[in-house]
């Protein structure tokens, strides 16, 4: 049986991750910086308590024998220019050293669409990098980093764009949950931008499905896109969201301008994603 140490286990993501990887048969242990997160855990799931900055080389000593990280712990993820994304940088890329340095054969590391930068069509792995946020920064110096670490080391390396997530909205900060925050206030109108822009949009639980398969195999490696391969326009997608769920609440469009870093169409090339789900776990 395959035993996975997930970090942010608890967090938006992490949390679904953990059941996709529980249904498909692999031991899960978690790790999370939240104080209560254990207690969240669902049953049968082994928690390694404490911070996986403050020591994680100690981390790996009590999480004993596994067969792959997946690195999913970020702050402020939906906080896109926060300064914590570069200052919390060479904890994430201690942390990944002390994996490969603990024998982890496998690393699963989440990145995202917002290290290309500006860029209209497709994203696929060999797309020049030319991020416009602290966020997509401080991730793409990660990537670069463990590809500088992890070099002639005996480690798959799996790095993980994801895309625009939305699902399980109460616990996410997005613009689907903060209009279902607003719907539920009482609010009639929700200030937005002109909702022009396409996006790759996977929902929380999508995502969670392509995550554990590609900690499941280590056939397709590097650069995977998590999405879906089909550009939506914001505004679409919202209004659906809206109708969805029967809130009565309206978009005032032009409200607010596009971000400047937002390119008018932008999705994922699901080529090797694909490759993945269709083949299932590695024997």
């Amino acid at each position: 049986m395959t035993r996975i140490l997930v970090t942010g286990a608890n967090g938006y993501i992490g949390a679904h991750v953990v059941k996709a990887l529980m249904r498909a048969g692999a031991t899960v242990v978690a790790a999370d910086r939240s104080p209560d997160a254990s207690t969240r855990y669902p049953e049968g799931v082994v928690a390694v308590p404490g911070d996986i900055f403050a020591d994680p080389e100690g981390l790996f000593d009590r999480a004993g024998k596994l067969d792959v990280v997946v690195h999913l712990a970020w702050e402020k993820g939906f906080v896109h220019n926060d300064p914590v994304h570069i200052r919390r940088l060479p904890d994430h890329l201690r942390f990944l050293e002390a994996a490969i340095a603990a024998g982890v054969p496998q690393l699963v590391a989440l990145g995202t669409m917002h290290e290309v930068g500006y860029h209209e069509g497709a994203i696929d792995e060999s797309t020049p990098t030319a991020p416009r946020s602290l966020y997509g920064i401080a991730k793409d110096a990660l990537r670069r980093s463990l590809g500088v670490v992890s070099e002639g080391k005996d480690v798959t390396v799996q790095w993980l764009r994801c895309f625009y997530i939305h699902g399980d909205d109460e616990r996410g900060s997005s613009i689907f949950g903060k209009i279902a925050a607003a719907a539920r206030s009482g609010q009639r109108e929700f200030p937005f931008t002109s909702g022009k822009n396409r996006y790759d949009f996977i929902e929380v639980d999508e995502l969670a499905e392509q995550i554990a398969a590609v900690a499941l195999q280590t056939r397709v490696t590097g650069i995977i896109n998590c999405c879906t391969g089909e550009p939506v326009s914001l505004a679409d997608e919202v209004e659906a969201y809206i109708a969805q769920h029967g809130y009565d609440i309206t978009l005032a469009y032009g409200a607010f301008p596009d971000r400047a870093y937002d390119s008018p169409g932008v999705w994922g090339d699901a080529t090797k994603i694909r490759q993945v789900l269709e083949a299932g776990p590695s024997a």
